[in-house]
């Protein structure tokens, strides 16, 4: 393994001045430091992660707080878990994985034994419990996600109310009077979880605007669920001509479902969603992007500024992006 000593006779300087420059605790002249640098590139040496704590006082960790229970919908989720450990990893940060379940417990375990420099926490609820201890940590913290009251707060995501105004207003413009949204599973809704529930603010403030009926039924990711949906779905309004959805997990069976119903899509019925963008060109899908990336991306930056003592903007919305594909068309 190539130690600082290594790297000081390559580079024809002192070990102390190898970890002046790597810690820069003192100024070293440009040119020199250059040839540190070179040195360390050509022998491949990696500081060792117990001595750049010490050095600096810094874990080098982002500890990342996930949903893994009932109503998440794990491809996605991932998405967002790959892009915070791509981003942590340019800044030369590890990630340490919490699960939700250990709540409270696990944001005082992070910050009483200091094994993160900031934490980042998914799968907000409006009335989410942790807020209160979220808001008297000392260390740097950021949600992906807004609860019903962000004062206080770091908080990043795609701005889903305007996401679910704009599926309904998509649907508006091509004539459609009766529309049904498909939306995330019953836990998620229990739960009182930010996304799915200003997503649904969002559209039945849309279909007020536009004089569209709008009726909604949570769906687990089954095809039985799926099923007594649209039977329920068809069943309560004949007339209906668009579906929103907002749950990954549903749109293969929910378009058998609709087919044993006879009803096509899009010819008989437009479907617009809301999910990431290789999913919904997957299924040929007029959707709202989810932007995993850069949310992800955002938040390690947002988190990180925070730990450097930059100011940073307390709410962080993405502007929803549709595109149309082959999934909707002009109500007839």
């Amino acid at each position: 393994m190539v130690k600082i000593a290594d790297v000081a006779r390559h580079a024809n300087v002192a070990a102390s001045t190898v970890s002046y420059v790597l810690s820069g605790k003192r100024p070293i002249s440009p040119e020199v430091q250059a040839r540190v640098h070179e040195s360390i590139r050509i022998l491949g040496y990696h500081a060792h992660a117990g001595a750049r704590a010490l050095a600096s006082k810094r874990t080098n960790i982002i500890a990342l707080v996930i949903p893994l229970r009932t109503g998440v919908h794990v491809p996605v989720l991932m998405q967002f878990v790959t892009a915070v450990a791509a981003r942590a990893r340019e800044s030369d940060y590890d990630i340490l994985l919490l699960t939700q379940d250990e709540g409270e417990r696990g944001l005082q375990r992070v910050q009483g034994s200091s094994l993160a420099d900031v934490l980042i926490v998914m799968d907000v609820e409006m009335q989410d419990e942790r807020l209160p201890l979220i808001r008297a940590l000392s260390t740097p913290t950021v949600l992906i996600g807004f609860p019903a009251d962000p004062d206080g707060l770091t908080c990043i995501d795609l701005d889903f109310s305007a996401a679910g105004a704009a599926c309904l207003e998509h649907l508006a413009s091509l004539g459609h009077k009766c529309v049904g949204l498909v939306g995330s599973p019953y836990a998620v809704y229990e739960r009182g979880t930010g996304f799915a529930t200003r997503v649904l603010d969002g559209i039945e403030g849309a279909a007020e605007r536009h004089g569209i009926t709008i009726t909604t039924h949570p769906c687990d990711p089954n095809p039985a669920d799926v099923q007594t949906t649209v039977r329920d779905l068809l069943g309560h309004h004949p007339d209906m001509t668009g579906l929103i959805v907002h749950n990954e997990g549903v749109v293969e069976s929910l378009v058998h479902a609709l087919r044993t119903f006879g009803r096509r899509v899009p010819d008989d019925m437009s479907i617009v969603a809301i999910g990431p963008n290789e999913w919904a060109e997957r299924h040929n899908l007029t959707a709202v992007a989810l932007p995993a990336d850069e949310v992800g991306t955002r938040a390690v930056e947002l988190a990180l500024a925070q730990l450097d003592g930059k100011d940073v903007p307390a709410a962080s919305l993405l502007a929803p992006v549709l595109t149309p594909r082959g999934s909707t068309r002009p109500s007839t």
